[in-house]
């Protein structure tokens, strides 16, 4: 019996004794009670009701890796090598770092329920509510060196920015690896990030594992939780399912990757920008510890970000390199 068995059988609105749950899943009760007891510590929600039994407060959709293949593009389908789902891991990206180590991992996606140890750009730590966002990682080989990889997570941003939109949602894009979410009132929480881990030989051949996490439904618990403004997927787009979204994703991921090392940023440069969220907005520039003020430009083909300090242009390649908007 897995976490995943239990919550599709408390899923469907009615409640359920532990021994119906025993049977069902062809476990004892003390059994089912030691994973009621785990769904909890994971913040799932539950109800218990004495006489009744339990069932979930929320419905929780499970991320569904037949559903997701079937449903793929013809565009897309053919640059799939493998897809796994997983109901924990301590880093998709790892997972896929591992598989490339094994003589595999191109044209592979890992997709996974929570990371216990999910890493951000810079080593944040990327922290996740169980069954509530989308976390994926994709592998890729490519031939040439890493210069051919520039600009690439500002092309992934891209790619998923335009997902959004066909859902009705504000996705704004930031400087080098961020999505975020435009509310009503012009505010913005961050939605989403993007990391890109490159192996290798300078010259090629390369591994990239590309790593994207999504807040698709963010509890107000969790929220107040984190030390910045956050947004979630279902804040404008309730009914979207995170199937579908996986689905329309990899759709344009595939063959984003399948053509970068020839296309490269310049193909996306123009979309970047029209969804730039600090273009000619002051701004703070954090490097190697120290904090300078600049007017935020555009991004070149080449995914660097062009600012304005004391009247001159600064070119930012990234690396340690990050740019806030100044409250």
């Amino acid at each position: 019996m897995t976490i995943s068995d239990l919550i599709r059988l408390l899923s469907d609105g009615e409640f359920h004794s532990g021994e119906q749950l025993g049977e069902r899943l062809g476990v004892s009760r003390a059994a089912v009670w030691k994973q009621l007891r785990k769904l909890e510590s994971l913040g799932i929600p539950m109800e218990a009701v004495k006489g009744q039994g339990y069932r979930l407060i929320e419905r929780l959709e499970l991320l569904d890796g037949g559903c997701i293949v079937a449903g793929l593009s013809r565009e897309a389908r053919p640059h799939l090598a493998r897809l796994f789902v997983e109901e924990s891991l301590p880093s998709s990206n790892a997972f896929l770092r591992e598989r490339f180590s094994q003589g595999a991992g191109h044209g592979e996606v890992c997709l996974v329920e929570q990371q216990s140890e999910g890493r951000g750009r810079r080593g944040r730590t990327w922290v996740t509510p169980w069954g509530r966002t989308l976390m994926l990682s994709l592998g890729w080989r490519v031939e040439a060196g890493v210069a051919s990889l520039e600009g690439l997570s500002l092309a992934l941003g891209v790619a998923l920015a335009r997902v959004l939109e066909r859902h009705g949602l504000r996705p704004r894009l930031k400087w080098p690896n961020d999505v975020l979410l435009q509310h009503d009132d012009g505010s913005l929480g961050k939605l989403a990030g993007i990391l890109v881990e490159i192996s290798g030989d300078a010259a090629g051949p390369c591994e990239v594992v590309v790593g994207m996490g999504i807040n698709i439904d963010l509890p107000p618990a969790f929220r107040e939780g984190i030390d910045q403004p956050v947004a979630a997927v279902h804040d404008q787009a309730p009914g979207l399912s995170r199937n579908a979204l996986a689905i329309e994703l990899l759709d344009e991921l595939l063959p984003l990757l399948a053509t970068f090392e020839q296309q490269g940023f310049a193909a996306w440069c123009r979309d970047w920008n029209a969804r730039h969220a600090f273009a000619g907005c002051e701004v703070e520039i954090l490097q190697r510890g120290v904090r300078e003020s600049a007017t935020a430009g555009d991004v070149d083909e080449a995914g660097n970000l062009w600012v304005q300090q004391a009247g001159r242009p600064v070119r930012l390649a990234g690396g340690e390199i990050s740019v806030r908007g100044r409250p």
